[in-house]
Protein backbone atom coordinates (compact mmCIF):
# COMPACT_ATOMS: atom_id res chain seq x y z
CA UNK A 1 0.00 0.00 0.00
CA UNK A 2 2.83 2.31 0.49
CA UNK A 3 5.70 1.07 -1.10
CA UNK A 4 7.18 -1.26 1.26
CA UNK A 5 7.59 -4.09 -1.42
CA UNK A 6 10.28 -1.47 -3.14
CA UNK A 7 13.34 -3.04 -1.82
CA UNK A 8 12.46 -6.38 -2.90
CA UNK A 9 11.17 -5.50 -6.65
CA UNK A 10 14.48 -3.59 -7.13
CA UNK A 11 16.68 -6.65 -5.67
CA UNK A 12 14.20 -9.07 -7.98
CA UNK A 13 14.72 -6.87 -10.93
CA UNK A 14 18.51 -6.73 -10.38
CA UNK A 15 18.77 -10.63 -10.23
CA UNK A 16 16.45 -11.28 -12.65
CA UNK A 17 18.29 -8.65 -15.30
CA UNK A 18 22.06 -10.61 -14.10
CA UNK A 19 19.94 -13.46 -15.64
CA UNK A 20 18.47 -15.40 -12.51
CA UNK A 21 14.91 -16.75 -12.26
CA UNK A 22 13.45 -14.58 -9.61
CA UNK A 23 9.57 -15.50 -8.48
CA UNK A 24 8.14 -12.67 -6.76
CA UNK A 25 5.70 -13.68 -4.29
CA UNK A 26 4.03 -10.69 -3.60
CA UNK A 27 3.61 -8.94 0.03
CA UNK A 28 1.83 -10.44 3.34
CA UNK A 29 3.22 -14.04 2.58
CA UNK A 30 3.46 -16.49 5.56
CA UNK A 31 6.23 -18.78 6.45
CA UNK A 32 4.48 -21.43 5.05
CA UNK A 33 3.56 -19.65 1.66
CA UNK A 34 7.13 -18.96 1.22
CA UNK A 35 8.53 -22.20 2.30
CA UNK A 36 5.96 -24.21 0.18
CA UNK A 37 6.16 -21.44 -3.17
CA UNK A 38 10.21 -22.33 -2.92
CA UNK A 39 9.24 -25.81 -2.99
CA UNK A 40 6.67 -26.06 -5.08
CA UNK A 41 9.54 -24.13 -7.67
CA UNK A 42 12.77 -26.00 -6.31
CA UNK A 43 14.40 -22.87 -5.82
CA UNK A 44 17.99 -22.40 -4.81
CA UNK A 45 17.59 -19.57 -2.46
CA UNK A 46 15.13 -18.05 -0.38
CA UNK A 47 15.02 -13.72 -0.21
CA UNK A 48 12.53 -12.30 2.53
CA UNK A 49 12.20 -8.56 3.49
CA UNK A 50 10.61 -7.69 6.67
CA UNK A 51 9.58 -3.97 7.34
CA UNK A 52 7.56 -4.66 10.19
CA UNK A 53 9.89 -5.34 13.07
CA UNK A 54 8.46 -8.90 12.80
CA UNK A 55 11.90 -11.07 11.77
CA UNK A 56 12.82 -12.63 15.16
CA UNK A 57 9.30 -14.82 14.24
CA UNK A 58 9.35 -15.08 11.08
CA UNK A 59 12.92 -15.97 10.38
CA UNK A 60 12.91 -18.74 12.69
CA UNK A 61 9.47 -20.29 11.46
CA UNK A 62 10.65 -19.99 8.04
CA UNK A 63 14.00 -21.76 9.02
CA UNK A 64 12.35 -24.49 11.07
CA UNK A 65 9.91 -25.01 8.24
CA UNK A 66 13.08 -25.75 5.68
CA UNK A 67 14.39 -27.95 7.64
CA UNK A 68 11.49 -29.53 8.07
CA UNK A 69 11.01 -30.53 4.57
CA UNK A 70 14.28 -31.10 4.00
CA UNK A 71 15.59 -28.18 2.22
CA UNK A 72 18.89 -27.91 3.85
CA UNK A 73 20.92 -26.75 0.42
CA UNK A 74 18.72 -23.68 -0.27
CA UNK A 75 20.31 -20.52 0.74
CA UNK A 76 17.74 -17.83 2.95
CA UNK A 77 18.92 -14.69 3.07
CA UNK A 78 16.64 -11.16 4.23
CA UNK A 79 16.76 -7.92 5.14
CA UNK A 80 14.69 -5.02 5.39
CA UNK A 81 14.84 -3.14 9.29
CA UNK A 82 16.93 -5.55 11.20
CA UNK A 83 18.46 -3.96 14.44
CA UNK A 84 22.18 -4.77 14.43
CA UNK A 85 21.77 -6.46 17.76
CA UNK A 86 19.06 -8.72 16.07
Amino acid sequence: LDGHDRGAKVIATALRDAGMEVIYTGLRQTPEMVVNAALQEDVDAIGISILSGAHMTVFPKVIALMKEKGMHDVLLTGGGIIPDDD
